[in-house]
């Protein structure tokens, strides 16, 4: 039994064009409503706002005034019982008056009557203090209890005030909530009128692009071919196998990129680096440790009497012995040191980080190791080889230059009998000496 899962059977009947027509008809009418009303209550809070900013605010500043000027009156009195001088109490009670006939005061009754009486209370207290002061401690608590009036009417005053804006204020609120109300709709219905548009686009275009862009951003050769569902779009279809393709040519390309530089950088026959790889290599690594003055020593080598052993066991011995030494000087020296096979039996080495003395402890193990070694030839005989080794200090001069002294001090260890490290002749006075050192802790 067949089941239709589509929502909007009819929309198999209509076209596209029109569909989206209508659906944007009835959205632009039930939303232009939902903005019809938003309008209106919008024009219902400016009402409101002006009629808090014309006769609200005007009124809660009267009233703000009033209890100021009660309070100043309240402090005013105070200050006639709490004067030093007779002049202080006469401006005290100046003040007093003046505050008393304030238009702010006079306009409220209640806050009026209690003005005049604690005028005249402190009138009569003036002329009673003329002559004898101790009369204002005498009536000093018939004012605390008018001081206490006076806070009360100030209370009451602001309180006044205080309600007189809120009423105006939730009258806004109430008009704002339900305008968010309303908005929260219109936003509904556009929210819904996306889900429907999403929803007719998104089955037999938008899905399969999506596909397409996360399989387009984890394309790499690194990773398996992508897969695709089958797409009903001829176009959609022709986009997932051209993927495909760009895939295959991808893989095609790193391998040919991968096998071009091997040939470019390596060396066939050891596996090492080739000499103008090291070059380049060995070039920017002098000069970063210059900079930085980091230290770095380089090294030249070369297999003693290997012409000998070539005449007398034949070059396909010579060459398992080249393979044979190159995978020891992997083995013996770190990572980071660069290691190149230089020409013929000759190499060349690179330690960064290291100074003479730290690169002539690596260099006499590789001394020692290639000694002891023994080499299988392909015929199945034994062979030992030793080699001679030169360094020199590269943290002060070029790349050339310290090669150039590497190799004297190779060509000084083959004059000495050969199967030995010899540091640059430059450096022989404070070399020997750590030579010798070296020595007695390798031993």
């Amino acid at each position: 039994m067949h089941v239709n899962l589509n929502p909007f059977p009819a929309l198999h009947g209509i076209r596209a064009g029109r569909a989206f027509a209508l659906l944007a008809g009835l959205f632009v009418l039930t939303f232009g409503l939902m903005v019809v009303l938003l309008g209106l209550d919008q024009q219902r809070v400016l009402d409101a706002t002006s009629r808090l900013q014309d006769a609200t605010v005007p009124e809660i500043i009267r009233y703000q005034r009033l209890a100021r000027n009660l309070e100043q009156l309240r402090l005013e009195g105070e200050r006639v019982f709490t004067a030093a001088t007779p002049q202080a109490r006469q401006q005290a009670m100046f003040v007093v008056m003046l505050v008393a006939s304030h238009p702010s005061v006079l306009e409220d009754a209640e806050s009026a009557a209690l003005a005049r009486e604690t005028e005249r209370f402190l009138s009569d207290l003036m002329h009673r203090g003329a002559g004898d002061v101790s009369v204002f401690a005498t009536y000093y608590g018939e004012w605390q209890r008018l001081a206490a009036r006076l806070s009360v009417r100030v209370d009451d005053v602001a309180i006044q005030g205080i309600n007189l804006a809120n009423a105006d204020l939730n009258d806004v609120s109430a008009i704002m909530r339900l305008a968010g109300y309303k908005l929260a709709g219109a936003l509904l219905l556009v929210g819904l009128f996306l889900l429907i548009f999403l929803f007719l686009l998104r089955r037999h275009l938008i899905h399969p692009l999506q596909r397409i862009d996360r399989e387009l951003s984890h394309l790499s050769v690194d990773q398996p071919a992508p897969t695709f569902e089958p797409s009903a779009m001829r176009e959609i279809h022709a986009v997932e196998e051209a993927i495909g393709e760009l895939h295959a040519s991808l893989m095609q390309n790193e391998q040919a990129r991968f096998a071009l530089e091997e040939l470019a950088n390596k060396d066939a026959l050891t596996g090492l680096t080739n000499r103008r790889h090291f070059q380049l290599l060995g070039h920017a690594e002098v000069l970063r440790a210059q900079r930085y003055q980091r230290p770095v020593t380089v090294g030249m080598a070369d297999l003693d009497n290997f012409k000998h052993l070539n005449d007398t066991y034949g070059h396909a011995a010579g060459d398992a012995v080249l393979r044979a030494v190159s995978q020891l000087m992997r083995d013996s020296f770190r990572q980071s040191d660069l290691i190149a096979r230089y020409g013929g039996e000759e190499f060349v080495f690179l330690f960064p980080e290291s100074t003479l003395a730290e690169a002539y402890i690596q260099a006499e193990r590789l001394r020692q190791r290639c000694a002891g070694n023994d080499v299988t030839l392909p015929d199945g005989r034994v062979v030992r080889v030793t080699m001679s080794i030169g360094l020199a200090d590269a943290s002060a001069a070029s790349l050339e230059v310290s090669l150039n002294r590497a190799d004297d001090a190779l060509y000084e260890a083959k004059r000495n009998g050969r199967n030995r490290v010899v540091l640059a002749p430059s450096l022989a006075p404070v070399q020997e000496q750590e030579q010798g050192t070296l020595a007695l802790t390798i031993e």
